[in-house]
């Protein structure tokens, strides 16, 4: 459907078309109706690249993703909440496979849509962040950690603190971890708050008990049956993502083992899948969506022309008990320990 079409049906010249789509004077109310009923009838929308070349805008904001997986997918809900209201429509773009390389994905994005298709961005869980000339951006959750642009993350530290110090609260002392990709900030802070809760109960960490899980349910699969198989396997395993934690749940279902009662498991996120499992995942909670909402509010304030109050919004996590964790099993080390009011060691 075209603008001819449209001042074809409603018996005008393009020209009224365009005064009226664009709000311009000169257009008689009469006439102005009878164009907007025409264009509703026929579910006529205008280009975005056509409306960006003549007003310089397009009153769209891209949400730029490497993949489409449940964490983005939690971040676009929450964006789609927050933008209602704004006068702002939304563009969800994942950037991340047309090349097969993941590195430097939001730029390419950024060039190809930047300009003509968008007036800001927000970026989720990028490898590389920069201050963008050609739109204001919002990154959440970058790679590296917070840097020249304003970034909305949540306290990866202190969630994996509390996730640990749960499990020691049971009574566990044998306490694996299965970390996420070497690569993220993100993954480097559980795997610290780990260690400082452990460190903190004076309880040494295994080294054969801390593993890279990568962030997949694929690629975590392979190290959860080997922490699960060893001759003195773990009683509980904190997981540094949910669904590395659900991977844990089937490679534990795959040996034997049951959950909670010969082995508690923490996951981090509490991405709708966590609800989900059999038993429900207790888990660290991010507050996802709020990320995505609070990332629209310094995106609209920035595309304002206006400086943002908190160039970097850190959020708070919480864990959330549900049905996987339990004291520790009768007759381990650990329990044995507890018992006696010290700590054994791995």
């Amino acid at each position: 459907m075209t603008i001819n079409d449209v001042a074809r049906t409603a018996g005008v010249s393009v020209a009224t078309v365009s005064k009226v789509i664009n709000s311009r004077y000169g257009v008689a109310q009469a006439t102005s109706e009878r164009v907007q009923e025409v264009i509703s009838s026929l579910g006529y929308e205008s280009s975005l690249v056509a409306r960006s070349l003549r007003s310089h805008r397009t009153n769209v904001i891209g949400i730029l993703v490497a993949e489409f997986e449940p964490f983005s997918t939690e971040i676009l809900k929450g964006v789609s909440q927050a933008v209602a209201g704004t006068g702002y429509e939304l563009l969800a773009y994942s950037g991340g496979g047309a090349s097969g390389n993941l590195v430097g994905w939001e730029r390419r994005s950024l060039s190809r849509l930047s300009g003509t298709l968008i007036d800001g961005a927000v970026i989720v869980t990028p490898t590389v962040v920069e201050v963008h000339d050609g739109v204001p951006v919002v990154a959440i959750d970058p790679h590296a950690g917070p840097s020249g642009l304003p970034t909305v993350d949540s306290d990866n530290l202190a969630g994996a603190v509390s996730a640990t110090e749960h499990l020691l609260a049971l009574g566990h002392r044998r306490i694996a971890f299965l970390g996420g990709r070497t690569d993220l900030e993100s993954s480097r802070l559980r795997e610290e708050g780990f260690r400082l809760a452990m460190e903190r109960a004076q309880v040494p960490v295994d080294p054969a008990l801390v593993r890279v899980g990568g962030y997949r349910r694929e690629t975590a699969d392979r190290p959860a049956h080997e922490i699960l198989e060893l001759a003195d396997r773990p009683t509980a395993v904190f997981a540094a993502n949910d669904l590395m934690a659900i991977a844990t749940l089937e490679a534990a279902a795959d040996v034997g083992i049951a959950v909670p009662g010969d082995l508690s498991v923490v996951g981090f996120d509490d991405v709708p899948e966590a609800a989900a499992t059999t038993p429900p995942l207790t888990t660290v909670a991010q507050p996802i969506q709020r990320m995505g909402s609070e990332a629209i509010g310094l995106l609209v304030e920035l595309m304002a022309g206006r400086e943002v109050p908190t160039p970097h919004l850190r959020l708070p996590t919480r864990l959330v008990q549900r049905g996987t964790t339990a004291t520790v099993p009768a007759g381990t080390p650990s329990s044995r320990a507890r018992a006696a009011g010290g700590a054994a060691r791995p």
